[in-house]
């Protein structure tokens, strides 16, 4: 029996990826390449951001302290979650529906300082508590690796079958089976033949309330 509702931050809680896509387009553009969006995001979306960044030269072929050049990505994003990030459509309305029935949590790979201009701008921890998990807590382990839905299960007391993870990105909900848990892949960032892998595919939040 599902107990427990695991959200993703990125594009399930927070409508920023179309920010980090700008981002990243900045970034890039700064070294003379094109984002080439269909290639790259797969590969870096619930990652770390120096994970990303070797995603990206590895890609573009371009060298430098992927520890700086994250802190450069973080940078250029900061700016927009100050001034542009809101809820996704529909998180708080399917959020109150199951908040009394449910043990719920964050579990995501966002930067520190991103999560805590998130947490000013939209009170993130006005709904979830002290329930907000970082990979930060887990050594910096990115997605696919399921060590940040494990530890947040641990945390909350609920063992793996009974928690459900919603997530927006196939490293994510990779993640979240290799943790036994059950996934909902919310196609928000990517089609629903890249969210395969979940247990079951939606939209949006309302056809989320259908099944839970």
């Amino acid at each position: 029996m599902i107990d427990t509702i695991i959200f993703d931050a990125d594009g399930v809680i927070l409508d920023s990826e179309k920010l980090w896509d700008r981002g990243q387009e900045e970034f890039l553009k700064r070294r003379g390449f094109k984002y080439e969006r269909d290639k790259l995001k797969h590969l870096m979306t619930s990652t770390s951001p120096a994970e990303g960044v070797l995603v990206m030269q590895k890609h573009y072929g371009f060298t430098g302290d992927p520890g700086l050049l994250a802190r450069e990505r973080i940078e250029i994003v900061r700016n927009l979650f100050q001034n542009e990030l809101t809820l996704m459509t529909g998180f708080l309305e399917y959020f109150n529906s199951i908040k009394n029935t449910h043990k719920t949590c964050i579990a995501t790979s966002l930067d520190n300082e991103l999560l805590t201009i998130a947490d000013c701008r939209l009170d993130l921890a006005g709904l979830f508590g002290p329930n907000i998990y970082t990979i930060a807590q887990v050594g910096h382990k990115g997605k696919p690796d399921p060590a940040i839905f494990l530890y947040a299960a641990q945390q909350l007391g609920s063992r793996p079958g009974q928690c459900l993870v919603i997530e927006d990105s196939p490293y994510g909900i990779t993640a979240a089976k290799r943790a036994g848990m059950r996934c909902i892949g919310l196609a928000t960032t990517y089609c629903g033949e890249m969210l395969a892998e979940a247990d079951a595919v939606v939209q949006s939040f309302d056809q989320i309330r259908k099944i839970v």
